[in-house]
């Protein structure tokens, strides 16, 4: 009885969610891609059907705990090895009752009032809405944390496989909607005062060209100033790199000196990203700005190709001046390949990539202008921060508290536990990194007396062709003492270990050798050096001895052209 109360909880919210999905998409784009002929009457379900299945469901839900609850199951759920099943249907079905009466409810509410608002009030309703949300999704947000960590203590292997396969749903679906829940309650309570809603704010915009790797993604290239008053976004100046001279007043400290500081990121505008941490290279373009200006800002954002791709999708395509469609499928293309190859003109190159940037920027304003074309706007910047495409920073120290316990924030983590990640700077000013792919394998070893061994074997392949590229993109402003040919490529890969890692051995293609340490944030950082001739791999492999390696580890991932790909190996858990 409880698992079929159970299944009907399931399929009201399955329901739920494709209705709930269904009202961020556009009418006129949701019956073009259903292909519905005229007096269909499909459609996302109204808001009085949404609200129906969520009682639904939290009524099964309810139903569920109630009949997994009292003496009997409590008794029979600690009975050792026979209890496993019935411990973890007794969990499942409180997590589920909590869940749809705590949590989806303010969300399943807010969703067609958001819409709702948009195409009825434009974005200054739809601000003035989320702020109303705060409170209630802040608490949906803490218990729906609550709930995701408890249904990982569940007990995950017991002898029943259909209860572990449930208890294994469970938890893939608290992974998702825990993160989305704590990003909407930090949205609802920093974006409306960051989109001018209490007075106008400027920010600046930086557009990576991932073409050449750098620390947050790729080199700061076009840029932006950026107005936001009560939501109207509006753009009061673009520029390139060539105007960023002078030095950025600013003092990260002396662990980032010791690190950075031979690279002169406050004064050599190329070098101003190289930490993966954006709040620093937020700060290092702010303090660009306003020695280049005089005018102090209230943050920073950072996107790239990849995203302006994303945001293509919802607002149509843009045109340039020359008559090129910057479309969501090009856009990755046309400004980080086509472009060197259009232009032999360093100058006129540059002022190619701010006209992109402008289209583009002109194209998302008129879109914001469309009030039917908000939602799928709002859909879009979601599907940009997930692909880990935008960040942002606060140069107001409340939002930015909030805004650090969110991806997006782009905040190198410094908190303890097991942690992978692989940094790479281009080192020889290339433009080959478009063609570069990475690959990260964790893998957990024995235990020992100070914690655990792990091997991190990372792979690095130059898939430059032999020929056909500009002299620009193969470039090697390095000028390295030994011979190289075009499409060679140099990168400064950094590993980023957990808090206390300890190295004990590494190789390169099998061979001894000795990254050099240091430490960033809490992190131990291992760093090499390496020439990646064209149309090959190198293997970097890394041993190390953690102290806290129980688990998965939190994985950094550097957002290029390709993404990095991740594989996390488990391990034997270390008793005692």
């Amino acid at each position: 009885m409880a698992r079929a109360e159970l299944l009907a909880a399931q399929g009201d919210l399955n329901v739920l969610k494709d209705a709930v999905s269904a009202a961020t998409v556009p009418a006129t784009t949701a019956g073009a891609s259903a292909g519905s002929s005229e007096g269909s009457s499909a459609g996302p379900p109204a808001e009085a059907d949404q609200e129906r299945l969520a009682r639904s469901a939290a009524a099964h839900a309810a139903r569920a705990h109630e009949l997994t609850t009292g003496p009997a199951w409590y008794t029979a759920a600690h009975l050792p090895f026979v209890g496993g099943p019935l411990e973890t249907v007794r969990g499942i079905a409180r997590l589920s009752d909590r869940l749809t009466a705590d949590v989806l409810p303010p969300l399943t509410r807010a969703v067609p009032q958001l819409t709702a608002s948009a195409h009825t009030g434009g974005i200054p309703h739809v601000l003035t809405e989320l702020e109303g949300q705060a409170t209630a999704f802040t608490r949906a947000a803490r218990v729906a944390a609550e709930v995701r960590e408890a249904a990982h203590r569940l007990p995950g292997s017991t002898w029943l496989p259909p209860v572990d396969r449930a208890r294994a749903r469970l938890t893939d679906q608290l992974d998702r909607l825990a993160p989305q829940t704590g990003d909407a309650a930090v949205a609802a309570r920093v974006v409306p005062a960051m989109l001018g809603a209490h007075g106008p704010r400027r920010y600046f915009l930086a557009f990576q060209n991932t073409a050449e790797a750098r620390g947050t993604g790729g080199l700061p290239g076009a840029f932006a100033v950026l107005r936001a008053e009560r939501g109207r976004l509006t753009f009061e100046h673009f520029g390139n790199n060539t105007e960023m001279s002078g030095r950025a007043a600013v003092d990260l400290g002396a662990e980032f000196a010791a690190g950075y500081g031979n690279n002169q990121p406050a004064s050599v505008w190329a070098n101003s990203n190289m930490s993966p941490h954006f709040p620093y290279a937020a700060r290092i373009w702010t303090g660009f700005w306003h020695d280049q200006s005089g005018q102090r800002l209230d943050g920073a954002f950072a996107i790239d190709p990849g995203a302006l791709g994303l945001l293509l999708r919802a607002t149509g395509p843009a045109r340039l001046p020359d008559g090129t469609e910057l479309t969501a499928d090009n856009a990755v293309d046309v400004t980080e390949r086509i472009a060197y190859a259009k232009f032999d003109d360093v100058a006129r190159r540059k002022a190619y990539f701010v006209e992109a940037a402008r289209a583009a920027a002109g194209r998302l304003m008129t879109a914001v202008d469309d009030t039917s074309r908000i939602p799928a706007l709002l859909s879009a910047v979601r599907d940009v921060q997930r692909a880990g495409r935008l960040q942002v920073w606060s140069a107001h120290a409340s939002e930015q508290r909030l805004l650090e316990s969110r991806p997006f924030s782009g905040v190198l983590p410094d908190a303890p536990g097991p942690f992978a990640g692989l940094v790479v700077n281009n080192a020889a000013g290339t433009k080959l990194d478009y063609y570069l792919d990475r690959s990260l394998v964790w893998t957990p070893g024995a235990c020992t007396d100070t914690g655990r061994s792990v091997t991190a074997t990372m792979t690095f392949t130059n898939r430059s062709p032999a020929s056909g590229l500009p002299e620009y993109v193969t470039q090697r402003v390095d000028f390295p003492s030994y011979p190289t040919r075009p499409g060679d490529n140099r990168v400064i890969a950094t590993y980023y270990a957990g808090a206390g890692a300890r190295l004990t051995g590494a190789t390169l293609d099998g061979h001894p050798i000795h990254p050099i340490p240091g430490t960033e944030r809490g992190h131990p950082t291992y760093t090499l050096d390496l020439e990646l001739p064209r149309q090959s791999s190198r293997t970097l492999v890394l041993h190390l001895d953690e102290p806290d390696a129980e688990g998965e580890p939190r994985v950094l991932r550097q957002t290029l052209v390709t993404p990095t790909q991740v594989r996390v190996n488990r391990g034997k858990p270390c008793d005692g």
